[in-house]
């Protein structure tokens, strides 16, 4: 049995993974382990945001997603904290090793979600390349 919190989170992730396809990423791992840890979501979206064309360089996006129901431990994007951004890094070139026909272009994302009361439409805001 999961606890309200992991719920929160699994909710958060089908959302974030929603939001992605229908802003033209194909979601191609969730959940993913690496010896560093979890990446949430593993997209591909084409460089530029264009439409899939054959020969076109795609770009692998690996995704945070934060959820918050409360206003009590901030903003979702701020728990993504130095310590965790290192964590975020080195499980996304893990992943990439692992990966070899992900070659080329990457990027971490972060979507923040936001939903304090039940009957309100959540909040996402999608940060592009949120580690420089």
């Amino acid at each position: 049995m999961s606890t309200p919190r992991q719920s929160l989170g699994r909710w958060g992730e089908a959302l974030a993974a929603d939001y992605l396809l229908k802003h033209g990423y194909s979601i191609i791992d969730r959940n993913a382990r690496t010896p560093y840890g979890e990446i949430d979501l593993v997209a591909r979206q084409m460089e530029g945001g264009l439409v899939e064309i054959s020969g076109e360089k795609w770009v692998t996006v690996f995704v945070e997603v934060k959820t918050r129901s409360s206003r009590s431990f901030g903003l979702p994007e701020e728990s993504v904290n130095a310590r965790k951004q290192a964590h975020l890094l080195a499980a996304a070139q893990a992943y990439l090793q692992q990966h070899p026909e992900l070659e080329g272009d990457w990027r971490i994302d972060v979507i923040a979600i936001q939903r304090y009361h039940p009957h309100q439409a959540p909040a996402i805001r999608h940060f592009e390349n949120a580690l420089h």
